[in-house]
């Protein structure tokens, strides 16, 4: 992806000279996924969770919810560009932790129950 889209579209809310590296450090995709074959996807058996960015010029905001909703995900919300986990961190900290914890306590449930 060229610099100039990167920094002022994929990484705009990101301070720039920071979205520069990260622009520099990106590596290209390899060949090699779009032969892979997976198998079922763990949002169909496990809890999901997903951080929906608003401002996304990547990845339609609608089609982020769609996704979400698909997976039966706990969504937050954040008004982002497409790397909120950089330019947001707190709100991805916080939705992490949130999902572990509720993972946490379902194990526990789940091993009162055996």
């Amino acid at each position: 992806m060229p610099e100039d889209d990167f920094v002022g579209h994929f990484a705009a809310d990101v301070d720039p000279v920071k979205a520069k590296v990260m622009h520099a450090a990106q590596q290209p995709v390899a060949m090699s996924v779009f032969d892979d074959v997976m198998g079922t996807p763990a949002w169909k058996s496990l809890p999901s969770w997903y951080l929906v960015a608003t401002g996304d010029e990547a990845i339609a905001p609608d089609a982020e919810r769609m996704f979400a909703k698909r997976m039966g995900a706990e969504t937050v919300e954040v008004a982002s560009r497409h790397v909120p986990m950089v330019s947001h961190s707190d709100a991805a900290v916080e939705l992490f932790e949130a999902a572990a914890r509720q993972a946490a306590d379902a194990g526990a449930h789940e091993g009162a129950r055996a």
